[in-house]
């Protein structure tokens, strides 16, 4: 491979992109955008669930336990209902998502040692909020019996058979975020890497200029490298900027270190490049190669990746075919460098899939061009 030429390439490139301000001004505004967008948007924190209390009781324990709903950031009492009626129309109308109803004797019964019984109604039809939202209540019922028992050291019948003590490592307050945007790096690199490098080659041909190449001594692995190298460079700064917004704004964790997200991040970078002008040179259409390149990038790395949707929770076939997404290894990637501070031993094997990815998609482009010459 020839240096002198190669760098010919780039720079010709670089000339074309300084030329091309509004490609050069999205470059850096489509991840901010995208990462503010999905960064607020895309959280699968449940709080603020709208719920109704019914108390039969209405004693001091009664009120004690409703006390631990109202001040919980997970819910907001809509309703106090004084019959079963209105809290059945809370709940068919969507006013609330979560009913609960205090029995009668609620107080005396938890005194005299018996076991109490309180029910909650929970809307459905949206499972996941359902399934989070039963897991809420019986925290805080967990927590009232607990009190409780803390609180009425004279009343020896009431036990709690299993006390568990729990410890969340690595995102200790469960946010969602702290797992989301180490994800959405992986997914805007993608995309934008993708997008930026699958016009290259096309363009070249809408515009009369592949002639020119074609003629030229220059091989097909020159021309690859010399076309991505101001977008590895483009990439690299959006990533920078990307850490230090979900750093500064999001509040996100960075235990591991920025040198090894670098260089891991860099191995990706390359792949995905790679991947968007193997595009550009299959197509030799702008439009097509856009369209591509976003069908291929965005949903796969969206849906298939893990970034929201656990892979072990999918059907066996689409598990099968998450393992060619090179999004997913990505995201182990940053998620072990951002919140449990691995070293590269303990990730070498997301990095030997995303190594074999980058040479894989490299000999494609080469073996395509090579086709479009002959």
């Amino acid at each position: 491979m020839n240096i002198k030429r190669t760098f010919a390439i780039t720079k010709k490139e670089f000339i074309h992109i300084r030329r091309d301000v509004r490609s050069l001004i999205l470059s850096f505004l489509i991840p901010l955008m995208l990462l503010i967008l999905f960064g607020y948007a895309l959280s699968i924190d449940i709080k603020n669930i709208p719920a109704t209390i019914l108390d039969h009781d209405k004693s001091s324990y009664s009120r004690d336990y409703i006390n631990i709903f109202r001040e919980s950031k997970y819910f907001i009492i809509n309703d106090y209902a004084n019959s079963y009626e209105v809290l059945k129309e809370d709940i068919e109308s969507g006013r609330s998502v979560v009913a609960i109803i205090i029995p009668p004797g609620f107080e005396d019964k938890i005194k005299s040692g018996q076991n109490v019984s309180v029910q909650t109604i929970i809307d459905g039809s949206n499972s996941n909020k359902a399934s989070v939202s039963y897991a809420y209540v019986s925290a805080i019922s967990q927590t009232f019996s607990t009190d409780i028992l803390n609180k009425e050291k004279a009343i020896t019948n009431i036990k709690i058979p299993l006390n568990t003590e729990t410890r969340i490592w690595y995102n200790e307050n469960l946010e969602s975020k702290n797992f989301i945007i180490p994800g959405l790096i992986a997914v805007i690199m993608l995309i934008i890497a993708s997008l930026l490098t699958s016009l290259v080659i096309s363009r070249e041909w809408e515009n009369g200029t592949m002639e020119q190449l074609i003629v030229s001594p220059i091989k097909p692995m020159e021309l690859i490298i010399g076309k991505i190298i101001p977008y590895f460079l483009i990439g690299m700064f959006d990533l920078i900027i990307i850490v230090i917004i979900g750093k500064s704004v999001f509040n996100i964790y960075l235990r591991g270190s920025e040198i090894l997200l670098v260089l891991l991040s860099s191995l990706f970078l390359i792949g995905a490049l790679g991947m968007g002008i193997t595009i550009s040179i299959i197509t030799k259409s702008q439009i097509l190669s856009y369209q591509l390149a976003l069908l291929t990038s965005f949903l796969p790395s969206y849906i298939m990746s893990g970034l929201v949707f656990p892979i072990s929770s999918m059907p066996k076939a689409i598990q099968y075919i998450s393992y060619v997404i090179p999004a997913k290894y990505f995201i182990i990637i940053l998620r072990g460098i951002f919140l449990k501070n691995n070293s590269f031993m303990i990730l070498s094997m997301e990095v030997i899939y995303l190594a074999i990815f980058a040479v894989l998609v490299f000999i494609a482009a080469n073996f395509s061009f090579i086709k479009k010459l002959n």
